[in-house]
């Protein structure tokens, strides 16, 4: 990671893993490593933490805050693959430090970050430990599965459909430029406004200036991928 000031003995953390695991597993030999080794790092809102081909040399646990990571083509179309939340770990770094292989996307602290780094080297040594193997395979199954869905979605569920589930997540207003909804999407800016001036016609929202109210949500939730 990049243009992140280090923050050791961080007051806010004096006995930082106790955050993401009960305190009892600190006499666990594999988290010692972790305790032992990791530095805490900050970063403020809107930073970015890696670029896609960027050498990863850490791996990362977040303590707080919320990590985007999205990937960007070479036509520019970007699309939101997964968010890192507190006491998760980027499986994006895990497998590019077991592969030994460059970034293939980018990271943006989508909130201000607290995150734990471990150097490449500990965090190899550490894996000699059920107990972190456990935590690191057990995250990366998950986001697998994550990932699965979105496959899913982007290649079997129509974009007006995924454009309706989107909004009724965020709730009556949502708080986000056409641009914003077509990266999360993985879609382009013209046909996400396309559709929303569509549902603006059939009266299920309003459109305002980096804002949508959302009107007729049973009308939206008709649209569903099921």
């Amino acid at each position: 990671m990049k243009k992140m000031p280090a923050a050791r003995g961080d007051a806010a953390y004096p006995h930082w893993l106790t955050a993401i695991i009960p305190a009892g597993d600190l006499l666990d030999p594999g988290w010692r490593l972790v305790a032992d080794n990791a530095r805490l790092i900050r970063a403020e809102q809107g930073a970015e933490l890696f670029h896609a081909g960027d050498p990863c040399k850490d791996f990362v646990i977040v303590m707080a805050g919320c990590i985007r990571v999205q990937y960007l083509d070479t036509n520019g179309h970007e699309i939101v693959l997964y968010r890192v939340q507190r006491g998760e770990t980027c499986i994006l770094t895990t497998s590019c430090l077991l592969g030994y292989t460059a970034y293939p996307a980018e990271g943006i602290a989508e909130e201000a970050l607290h995150v734990a780094l471990l150097p490449m080297a500990v965090f190899r040594q550490t894996l000699a430990h059920e107990t972190i193997r456990n935590f690191v395979f057990s995250s990366m199954a998950k986001r697998i599965v994550d990932l699965m869905m979105l496959i899913d979605d982007i290649a079997f569920c129509r974009m007006d459909r995924r454009l309706a589930q989107f909004l009724l997540k965020q709730g009556r207003r949502v708080y986000a430029t056409h641009q914003d909804i077509a990266v999360e999407l993985g879609s382009a800016r013209e046909v996400i406004s396309r559709l929303l001036k569509d549902f603006e016609r059939r009266g299920w929202v309003s459109l305002r200036r980096g804002q949508i109210e959302v009107n007729a949500p049973e009308r939206l939730a008709e649209l569903g991928c099921d």
